[in-house]
C-alpha cells in the first residue's frame, strides 16, 4: 500500500498554508491537514470555490479550524495583502505549501508583465515565500513545499536572458519551465536555510499523472494543442485520483523522516505510492539554482534570503 494520508503525524496547533486550495490537489492536501488537527489557511483565488472547499471540509471534518485568504499569485500586490493577513494572524507558521498552478496556457501576461505560467507558478510563490519567511523562521522547524512536475523535461529550464519567452513562446515550453523554475527553487530555498542555519527546510513534490482540473482546464484555454487532449484523454483513463496525486506533497510536508533538498513522487514516476525519489541533473544545478535566484529578484524587486541566525 505505501505511505497514505493516514501515516500523517498529528498536526494539532500547527498552522498550515496551502495554495490553490479549493481545488484538485489544493484541496485533497488542506483536507488531509485539515483532518490532521492543523489550522489550514485555504489561499485562492476564486471566492466562491474557496467557500465550497471550506463547506466541504467543514462537511468532513466538522471541528476543522480553517481561514480563508484571498490570493492571486499573478498579481504581487494581491500576493503581498494575502501575505500580511497572513502575517498580521499568526505569530508562526509552520508549513507552506506551494501548490497552485496553470498548465500550457495560451500567451498571456499576469498583471505585473510576467508570462503568465512563470508569474503564477513561480514568481507569485517566490514573492508568497520572501514575504512569509519572519513567520517560517519562527516555527520551531517549518517546512516550504513546492510542487513540481515531470513535464519540466519536456523543455528547457530558464533563460535568463528572456525570462518571458518573448522571443518564441510555446506553451508547452513555457510550463516545462515554470515547473523547473519550481523544482530549483525548492532546492535553492533550501540551499539558502542551510546557509542561514535557519530551523526551517524546503522540499519538492511532484504529483504524477492525477486527475485534476488541470488538464481540462488546459483544453479549454485552447494553449495546449493536441498534446492537451492526449493528456487530458490519459489521465481520465490512467491517471491517480487527486488524493493520490496529493499524497507526495503530503508526505513531504509531514513525514518525520524527511528531510530538506528531498524530492517526493510516485513509486513509478507517473503512477504509485509517494517515495523519495533521487535529485536528477546535477551537473547545472548549481548555475540553475544562482541563474533563477537572479532573475526572481531582478524581476520582482523581491529579495528571499533568510537572516543567519
Amino acid at each position: 500500500m505505501g505511505w497514505t494520508e493516514s501515516d500523517i503525524p498529528d498536526q494539532t496547533g500547527r498552522t498550515a498554508v496551502v495554495t490553490g486550495a479549493n481545488g484538485g490537489l489544493g484541496f485533497q492536501t488542506a483536507l488531509a491537514l485539515a483532518g490532521a488537527g492543523a489550522h489550514v489557511v485555504l489561499a485562492a483565488r476564486d471566492p466562491a470555490r474557496t467557500a465550497d472547499a471550506e463547506t466541504r471540509i467543514r462537511e468532513r471534518y466538522p471541528s476543522a479550524s480553517l481561514e480563508v485568504v484571498p490570493l492571486d499569485l499573478g498579481d504581487l500586490s494581491v500576493v503581498a495583502t494575502a501575505a500580511q493577513q497572513i502575517l498580521a494572524g499568526h505569530e508562526r507558521v509552520d508549513l507552506l505549501v506551494n501548490n497552485a498552478g496553470v498548465m500550457a496556457m495560451p500567451q498571456r501576461a499576469t498583471v505585473d508583465g510576467f508570462e503568465q505560467q512563470l508569474g503564477v507558478d513561480h514568481l507569485g510563490h517566490w514573492a508568497l515565500t520572501a514575504h512569509l519567511l519572519p513567520v517560517l523562521l519562527r516555527a520551531a522547524s517549518a517546512r516550504v513545499v513546492t510542487v513540481t512536475s515531470t513535464a519540466r523535461f519536456m523543455g528547457w529550464p530558464l533563460n535568463p536572458a528572456d525570462p518571458h519567452m518573448q522571443r518564441k513562446y510555446r506553451a508547452w515550453g513555457a510550463y516545462a519551465r515554470a515547473k523547473w523554475a519550481n523544482y530549483h527553487f525548492g532546492l535553492g530555498l533550501q540551499q539558502q536555510f542551510s546557509k542561514a542555519g535557519a530551523p526551517a527546510s524546503s522540499l519538492i513534490a511532484h504529483p504524477g499523472l492525477s486527475n485534476t482540473d488541470l488538464q481540462s482546464r488546459a483544453v479549454r484555454e485552447g494553449g495546449a494543442g493536441p498534446a492537451g487532449v492526449f493528456f487530458e484523454v490519459m489521465t481520465k483513463r490512467a491517471g491517480m485520483t487527486p488524493l493520490e496525486g496529493a499524497r507526495p506533497q503530503l508526505r513531504a510536508a509531514t513525514d518525520p523522516q524527511a528531510r530538506g533538498g528531498e524530492l517526493y513522487a510516485p513509486r513509478f514516476g507517473s503512477n504509485g505510492p509517494p517515495e523519495r525519489r533521487p535529485i536528477l541533473r546535477r551537473f547545472d544545478l548549481q548555475k540553475r539554482i544562482d541563474a533563477l535566484w537572479r532573475v526572481s529578484e531582478r524581476e520582482t524587486g523581491i529579495a528571499l534570503t533568510p537572516s543567519p541566525n
